[in-house]
């Protein structure tokens, strides 16, 4: 149950910052991480990780 709630906030926190964030400094299309963040946890740390552009 934890971890569920877990992902939820994860990816509603990876979500916001893909909404919030201009395109130029998205890595990629914004389509495509708002998709892969679907993906458990893994979605949303990829994005954190290798989708935003300092």
């Amino acid at each position: 149950m934890a971890l569920g709630v877990v992902q939820v906030l994860l990816a509603g926190a990876a979500w916001t910052d893909l909404a919030l964030r201009p395109s130029e400094f998205v890595k990629g299309r914004k389509v495509w991480w708002a998709w892969a963040i679907l993906v458990n946890f893994a979605g949303p740390l990829a994005y954190f990780r290798w989708g935003r552009k300092a």
